[in-house]
């Protein structure tokens, strides 16, 4: 008969600590923290670390402009040459862009920066540039309607911020404040009559301050084709984050809502094709900055 094997009483009592340390509940792991976003720097020197505010946005600070002279019905400036660049301009009105490939930057547009006349539309690109004012609250959305490229846009003064209307819009690096008036349907951003090629990307949606509102994300229309929504701060609007219908690609990811700002709930979407990931419930300051990460922002209606 084989002797039992005795083991040196040492060996025993490291086994005994190694066993009940294996079996200790694991530490818990410390809350996430904010998940870093690109930053944004300006030839001027203004900067934003985070999500776009009035800081990096916007005409750049202590540009001089040149006041342009209203030319339609005294409401409007009208461009109708092809080609045209307006650079550090102060349009007292609106804008009106009737002719292809105009470009804005450094700029101030007191009104809407429109490029619709009629059944026929006008592409555009609008850079570094303030629409509208603080003293009132224009009900037209402020930049719209297709084939346009903003970025670093800052838009205030209006109860619709971008509209969407046709094909290749791209909305990058912008902020936008909005505001309302009795019987308006405020929204950040709208689809209507929308078409294919929509990027909006890494931009800044207030709606905590307007009363009569829908969403800052209201992108529903069933005409709308390949829909991109990635990397956006929102905040305000009944259901925050609205996006469904779309054909092809619909795709929400990596956005931020502030949490507890919404009026019914966070989220009314169409959840079943969505490709939906990494969308967070956040906390930030006063100066938009990310604080914390309350939890994921899950997806919530249709199926």
């Amino acid at each position: 008969m084989r002797k039992a094997l005795r083991l040196p009483l040492v060996v025993i009592v490291l086994a005994v600590i190694v066993l009940a340390t294996a079996c200790q509940a694991a530490p818990a792991e410390p809350p996430p923290s904010p998940t870093p976003t690109p930053s944004i720097t300006r030839s001027d020197g203004s900067s934003c670390p985070d999500h776009p505010t009035p800081a990096c946005t916007g005409a750049p600070r202590g540009i001089k402009l040149t006041k342009m002279r209203l030319d339609t019905e005294n409401v409007a400036y009208r461009v109708r040459r092809p080609g045209t660049v307006l650079d550090g301009v102060h349009v007292p009105g609106h804008l009106l862009i009737h002719a292809d490939d105009v470009t804005v930057r450094n700029s101030v547009i007191d009104g809407d920066v429109i490029n619709s006349d009629g059944p026929e539309s006008f592409r555009f690109t609008i850079t570094d540039t303030t629409v509208g004012t603080t003293d009132k609250c224009e009900p037209l959305p402020g930049i719209g309607y297709d084939k346009y490229t903003a970025t670093r846009v800052l838009v205030q003064g209006h109860s619709d911020g971008f509209r969407v209307s046709g094909d290749d819009v791209e909305i990058r690096d912008s902020f936008v404040k909005l505001c309302s008036n009795p019987g308006d349907h405020s929204d950040g951003i709208q689809a209507y009559n929308g078409g294919k090629g929509l990027l909006f990307h890494h931009n800044t949606v207030d709606q905590r301050e307007a009363k009569h509102i829908t969403a800052p994300v209201f992108l529903v229309d069933e005409k709308s084709q390949d829909v991109i929504v990635t990397d956006n701060l929102v905040m305000g609007g009944t259901y925050s984050v609205q996006v469904r219908n779309a054909r092809g690609k619909q795709v929400v990811r990596g956005n931020k809502l502030v949490d507890k700002s919404w009026v019914y709930g966070p989220v009314d979407s169409e959840c079943g094709r969505t490709e939906w990931s990494g969308n967070e419930l956040v906390t930030i300051d006063e100066s938009y900055r990310v604080t914390s990460i309350v939890g994921p922002l899950v997806c919530e209606g249709e199926s």
